[in-house]
């Protein structure tokens, strides 16, 4: 069961950051594309940060969490 918790924290936090990663490919590629976001830096930087903070949760699960198999 713990492993189980485990992996889905895992694959949960990097679900949120492949998300996050291709906002921010959508802003970069083709920003004229994004008609609802007229400051598309600030919008970018949103992004970044929600990628650190799930990058973050990954770390720490991967430096205090080890699985058991």
């Amino acid at each position: 069961m713990r492993d189980q918790i485990i992996k889905a924290l895992k694959s949960h936090a990097q679900g949120h950051i492949d998300k996050h990663v291709a906002n921010v490919e959508v802003h970069i590629r083709n920003a004229t594309g994004v008609a609802e976001h007229s400051d598309h830096v600030e919008t970018i930087e949103k992004e970044l940060k929600h990628i650190a903070e799930y990058d973050d949760q990954l770390e720490m699960l991967n430096k205090y969490f080890k699985l058991d198999n």
